[in-house]
């Protein structure tokens, strides 16, 4: 399972902060599934909008 690879990984963070810059929308990047990904990409969204 690549959840389990990602989990012993040095650069899960960059990895992680790679694909959400990239726009990766398939497998798994830094740990999570493209679904993970995409609600972490909407709550960062809405604290942003919270902080504005």
């Amino acid at each position: 399972d690549a959840k389990q690879v990602c989990r012993r990984c040095d650069v899960r963070e960059q990895c992680l902060a790679w694909a959400l810059e990239a726009g990766q929308d398939h497998g798994v990047w830094g740990g999570l599934s493209e679904d993970e990904r995409r609600a972490l990409k909407r709550r960062n969204a809405r604290a942003k909008i919270r902080t504005a």
